[in-house]
């Protein structure tokens, strides 16, 4: 198996001619006749006994050249592929035969590299950083937080129903003075100033003690997802049932002591202010990142191949279905409720895709200019994570994922370290 020939046809295009010799081509050939024979029944052989050289002269003597065709191609490729030193990054490849006989096999193949890539002005980016600030508010609105959380609900017999209170009631819907389709039940519960109904609807519910019936009077939005109902005037008469309201514990060292660890509230503050700053600076360190990846994405210069992106789509599409899987849904039951097709959903990871694609080009870029490779310590170390994190063996995941594709990620994860150690925070 040789390469004849390697020419670039277009921009990240290269046509190859490969050469597989008369001997490596019949030794081909005999594996394919040894892996069918068995099957093979020739007039005067019992089934599975014929020679190959009955066989070929009863169907022709290229009988097993399409199976042979098959199994040598794929390594006469790669090997073309190593010898012209190409960085192909796909399996879609333009096969051309030229001839295929006793005299061997030649074929021509047009394959997708990496493309060329320049970047420059990495070092020093600019990111303007948020602030890691945490006030008396903050603190203040946490605890609400863990009191409403720690809340019991009880019912109000004394006064009229306020914004935040919990209300149970009956109603039926009317337009035109007929009821309609789904515009009635009994006991049901609203927790009054979220919003969860029609505009104007909770409002009315406001200002009235338990066993009060009333009418409320609303219209249904233009956009109402229910178009028969859409823009229409209705009313829904109403009985009220409960009142509730949710009673806060109070806030003292008791309340501490059972929410926390912490005796005292003022060390349940400090507690809470710890926790906010550390959550505030890693919100920070985040949007930091972003401003850093998206300035080095902007930096690099490449002439990228249409078929990157379309793999990085399939990948992600290929993680999707598997997170799905996990939660019980199959792909194809998450388009049907979403009412999404499989065009739609591929329009919808194209954006992440270029970004992904993009960022990977220059960070491997980076790591090569400026030497960062990894260890065989760090490469071990790699494998061990990822063998906990899959749940198999290191020896397992040895098979299944590429040293050189783990030595490109290491690289890439040490230019964004490097990135990162280089910028500048205004």
């Amino acid at each position: 198996m040789s390469l004849k020939t390697s020419n670039k046809v277009e921009q990240n295009r290269y046509e190859l001619e490969v050469e597989v010799s008369a001997e490596d081509f019949s030794n081909a050939v005999d594996k394919v006749f040894k892996r069918n024979v068995k099957r093979i029944t020739i007039p005067g052989f019992r089934k599975g006994k014929a020679p190959r050289a009955f066989i070929e002269k009863y169907y022709g003597e290229n009988v097993f050249y399409e199976d042979a065709v098959k199994d040598v191609y794929p390594s006469a490729l790669q090997n073309a592929i190593d010898e012209a030193g190409l960085d192909v990054i796909n399996d879609k490849v333009d096969f051309d035969l030229i001839s295929v006989g006793k005299d061997g096999l030649a074929f021509k193949a047009v394959v997708t590299v990496r493309p060329e890539v320049t970047i420059e002005n990495y070092k020093g980016i600019e990111v303007k950083r948020k602030p890691v600030r945490v006030t008396k508010g903050d603190i203040d609105k946490e605890i609400e937080r863990v009191r409403e959380r720690n809340s019991r609900i009880v019912t109000v017999e004394d006064r009229v129903s306020e914004s935040g209170d919990i209300v149970v009631f009956d109603f039926k819907g009317f337009i035109d003075g007929e009821p309609f389709a789904g515009g009635e039940a009994e006991n049901y519960t609203l927790e009054l100033g979220k919003g969860q109904f029609i505009p104007g609807f909770e409002d009315q519910l406001i200002g009235h003690k338990q066993g009060e019936e009333f009418d409320i009077d609303v219209t249904f939005p233009k956009s109402y997802q229910e178009t028969s109902l859409a823009g229409k005037p209705a009313v829904f008469k109403i009985k009220l049932h409960e009142v509730k309201t949710r009673e806060l514990p109070e806030l003292d060292d008791e309340f501490v002591k059972d929410v926390s660890e912490f005796d005292t509230l003022d060390e349940y503050k400090e507690s809470i202010k710890k926790q906010l700053k550390e959550l505030k600076q890693k919100e920070s360190d985040i949007d930091a990142d972003d401003q850093m990846i998206d300035k080095t994405i902007e930096l690099l210069k490449a002439e990228i191949p249409e078929a990157m992106f379309e793999n990085k789509v399939e990948d992600l599409i290929h993680n999707f279905t598997h997170k799905l899987k996990a939660q019980g849904l199959t792909l194809e039951s998450y388009l049907k409720y979403t009412g999404m097709d499989t065009a739609a959903l591929t329009v919808q990871f194209r954006p992440q895709a270029e970004r992904q694609v993009k960022l990977r080009l220059a960070l491997d870029k980076i790591a090569e200019l400026e030497k960062l490779t990894a260890t065989a310590e760090e490469i071990e170390e790699k494998y061990i994570t990822l063998a906990e994190q899959y749940k198999m063996d290191v020896a397992q995941i040895k098979k299944v994922i590429n040293e050189k594709d783990l030595l490109g990620d290491i690289a890439a994860e040490k230019a964004v370290d490097f990135l990162r150690d280089n910028c500048v925070s205004k």
